[in-house]
């Protein structure tokens, strides 16, 4: 929890509860979908889609994957 207090004002925002998934779980999906939003996201898409396959950028390994559906408002896509 401590961690992640730095995202919120106040640490009684800080989610109690989380999903993780390791990247072998992800890949073996029938179908992924990728949900972006907004112009801090704009670095990381552009890595994920056009960058090379590596392990600093672990989403990148999704070019991989047969059936991944990215969904990007334009600010997260406007380096694509």
């Amino acid at each position: 929890m401590k961690d992640n207090a730095r995202l919120f004002d106040d640490i009684s925002e800080v989610p109690r509860k989380a999903f993780t998934m390791g990247i072998r779980q992800i890949m073996q999906a029938k179908k992924i979908l990728i949900l972006a939003s907004g112009a801090n996201k704009a670095d990381a898409v552009y890595k994920m889609v056009k960058g090379e396959v590596t392990e600093q950028v672990p989403a990148s390994v999704l070019q991989l994957h047969p059936d991944c559906v990215l969904i990007a408002d334009r600010e997260a896509a406007a380096k694509l």
